[in-house]
């Protein structure tokens, strides 16, 4: 495989396998996977279409809505079938729901099948959403437990090319069909699924090594990256709002869009040549050290994966119960039980039902708030954008800010999530009081909060309960959201954007296109929101305080090791050490170590 020089060659299968197997590549493939599993945030998009096509007045749409982040947030049985069956088996099942579900939103509006009843309505979005939850769970899952030492860079960058899709859809819609709502409905039913199931093979769960210094750079390539994506899709949502663009002109845009999407792939390839050369010259010029076999110690047992009792090592009922409220310290492996009966996951779970279901509200009502406040159709477009481009910025830049600010001055992510919450609240009011050309700014604060919430929540829960259950349990943390945006969109935004609009009309119910307008269709809804919101925040003081102690430590020393205990390499070539797991080599590397012995040998 190495040519006269010295260089590693990369047109050589054995190089492209190594590739294809290596955990840069799972990430990659989860970028993508991730990138197509945004469709629960454009909903904004076609629920106008909704609302002529089928008549819907403004409580049914925040009814579909609802089931929309139901489906979306609740992926307990995601978590749960990711437990007990191959990353594979999950994306599939997740690429079915999307096709299914969508679809036949899709053909309701088109009116290729007779218009359904809103239950049965409610249960389509329900189904296409909810599949979004298995490839999260499928994708997100496999790169933190890849790379755990990096779980804020993986959280934030993976969870914020979820916060772009809805600009990506959208650039993608324009290009393929056109300015047509009902299309987009179509696109979001086919596409996702493509996508899962093209990398089905390639995102899974690899034998964890440890991180060697400067190992995570490519995390911060990938950043650079997606903010340059980011940044292109702000420019393109500018100049289209300002320049009419004729068909040809969407799909050199879009073209544009997958190119970059595509970029960090040359990453992946130049990070895996390195890492070949140097094994290369590793195997050229052996180790003049001792390799020492490491045992198993008690350090080890602590990142370990291996079986135990989901309700935390009883045998029995009455034993089962017992151990469920015996939880081990924070930041070891909790068993599913006793994570949810904790009060810190208690704590979670209230503050993303008043922090999420406010911020969810306002996004999913964009549209409406929009229009009631007199604001034109491109504007209306404009917020949808910006919501997402911000979605991002919030997503990644909450998870690598916090994972520095942890890192270098252990500040407790807690903490943050409690800063984000009180931003929000600012949001909800420019929205309450109707200032004027204050929804541009009010749909920048509320996108960036809600994108940032996500990678605190789900960095919380696994520094605080540990890995081994992390498919459910990041999972059972999301399924508050919903709960929250129920009572705060349908029992309250709803409600009264109907009342005011029934009163508007002298009156009459409201359905179809009659629309509420005014400062007043929303303004005492979001007075409540931001109480709720204010609430949450105090309550996530609460949650700071009982973990301080936590974070004043070392939270990924397990994942560390002792450099006086480094005893040389083995397996390999990846360091040997007591006291960690990381003595595996990554997968495909064992491959590549002997057809390297073999040329050698040959040589």
């Amino acid at each position: 495989m190495a040519t006269s020089g010295g260089e590693m060659s990369m047109c050589t299968p054995a190089f492209v396998s190594r590739v294809l197997r290596g955990r840069w590549f799972v990430v990659f493939a989860s970028m993508v996977v991730m990138a197509a599993s945004g469709t629960g945030y454009i909903f904004a998009l076609y629920s106008k279409e909704l609302r002529s096509t089928m008549g819907y007045d403004q409580q049914t749409l925040s009814k579909l809505s609802f089931f929309k982040d139901l489906g979306g947030n609740v992926g307990v049985v995601s978590g749960l079938v990711q437990q007990v069956a191959p990353t594979w088996a999950v994306l599939l099942i997740g690429a079915g729901m999307n096709l299914a579900g969508y679809l036949m939103i899709y053909l309701a509006l088109a009116g290729r099948t007779a218009a359904p009843p809103v239950w049965l309505m409610c249960l389509y979005i329900c189904v296409g959403t909810n599949s979004l939850t298995f490839s999260n769970t499928g994708a997100l899952v496999a790169c933190v437990k890849n790379s755990p030492e990096s779980r804020g860079h993986v959280i934030g960058l993976l969870k914020g090319l979820v916060g772009l899709s809805s600009a990506m859809y959208t650039q993608l819609y324009l290009a393929i069909y056109g300015d047509d709502a009902k299309s987009l409905v179509l696109l979001i039913a086919w596409l996702p699924a493509a996508v899962y199931v093209f990398f089905v093979r390639t995102i899974r769960v690899l034998p964890y090594a440890r991180r060697r210094d400067g190992e995570d750079q490519p995390f911060f390539c990938f950043l650079y990256i997606s903010i340059t994506l980011a940044s292109y899709l702000l420019v393109m949502n500018v100049v289209q709002k300002q320049v009419q663009f004729t068909h040809a002109a969407y799909v050199v845009s879009a073209t544009a869009l997958i190119v970059i999407l595509f970029l960090p792939l040359g990453v992946v390839i130049r990070t895996e040549y390195k890492a070949a050369t140097m094994l290369d010259h590793s195997l050229q010029q052996p180790p003049a050290i001792a390799v020492e076999t490491p045992t198993a110690t008690k350090e080890s047992s602590d990142v370990s994966y291996s079986s135990q009792p989901l309700c935390g090592g009883g045998c029995g009922g009455f034993g089962c119960v017992t151990n469920m409220f015996k939880p081990p310290a924070l930041g070891k492996d909790y068993s599913i039980m006793q994570a949810l009966v904790s009060v810190e996951m208690i704590l979670l779970f209230v503050i993303s039902v008043f922090g999420i279901g406010g911020t969810l509200t306002a996004i999913d009502n964009m549209a409406q708030i929009g229009q009631s406040l007199g604001y034109p159709a491109k504007s209306i477009n404009t917020f949808v954008s910006l919501i997402s481009i911000w979605n991002y910025a919030g997503r990644v830049g909450a998870g690598y800010i916090s994972e520095i600010l942890l890192a270098r001055y252990k500040f407790p992510r807690p903490l943050v999530l409690t800063a984000v919450l009180l931003v929000s609240c600012v949001g909800h009011l420019l929205i309450a009081f109707g200032v004027p050309q204050s929804l541009y700014a009010a749909s920048v604060i509320i996108g960036f909060c809600f994108g940032a919430q996500w990678p605190l929540l789900f960095a919380i829960i696994s520094e605080v309960f540990g890995l081994k259950y992390y498919s459910t349990l990041f999972n059972f943390g999301a399924v508050a959201s919903p709960l929250g945006a129920y009572v705060l969109n349908v029992l309250v935004a709803g409600r009264m954007y109907d009342a005011e609009a029934a009163r508007q009309h002298g009156g009459v119910a409201v359905a179809g296109d009659k629309i509420c307008k005014g400062v007043a269709c929303f303004k005492l809804a979001f007075l409540i929101i931001t109480a709720v919101t204010f609430a949450g925040a105090l309550v996530s003081l609460v949650l700071v305080w009982r973990t301080r102690g936590f974070y004043k430590g070392d939270i990924y020393a397990k994942f560390k090791v002792d450099p006086a205990v480094a005893v040389g390499r083995s397996n390999g070539g990846v360091e040997a050490v007591k006291g960690t797991m990381a003595s595996a080599p990554a997968e495909g590397e064992q491959e590549e170590k002997r057809s390297k012995k073999d040329s050698v040998s040959e040589g």
